[in-house]
């Protein structure tokens, strides 16, 4: 048998249940996420635990990237001692900038976690300018 021993943790998980509550498609849960620049690559991890890989959805329109995942409702008989697990529909969109490629972004899922990998477009990524001048020489500058 479980038993609960602290009271405000209790009060803490009802509190969160009754605001952010299952996921529904009017009213999605959130899913938690980070993200980060490596090298040339942006990256991005949503935690999904217990969502089956065919119950994800990866939208990309423009430079708005949209996930949408679902863990069902418990479908077992059986009396329920805890339900913290958040259920039902959840869904997060992300606006990429201009100096994303998002014609190229990759996914993957593995043991709960999605991640996406977005290469920085090539327009955005440093390059030389050569700089004439009046004789015949030319200079090269990093921009």
């Amino acid at each position: 048998m479980l038993m609960r021993t602290d009271p405000f943790r209790e009060l803490d998980r009802l509190t969160q249940q009754m605001l952010r509550g299952n996921g529904t498609l009017a009213h999605p849960a959130a899913m938690p996420m980070d993200a980060w620049r490596d090298g040339d690559t942006f990256v991005v991890e949503f935690d999904l635990p217990g969502v089956a890989a065919d119950a994800i959805d990866l939208d990309v329109e423009r430079n708005v990237v949209t996930v949408k995942a679902e863990r069902p409702n418990r479908t077992e008989d059986g009396e329920l001692i805890a339900a913290e697990r958040p259920r039902g529909v959840f869904s997060r969109q992300l606006v990429l900038g201009d100096n994303l490629d998002t014609d190229a972004v990759s996914a993957s899922y593995e043991t709960g976690v999605l991640t996406l990998r977005i290469p920085v477009a090539e327009h955005a990524k440093p390059r030389k300018i050569e700089i004439s001048t009046g004789s015949t020489e030319r200079q090269a500058i990093s921009a």
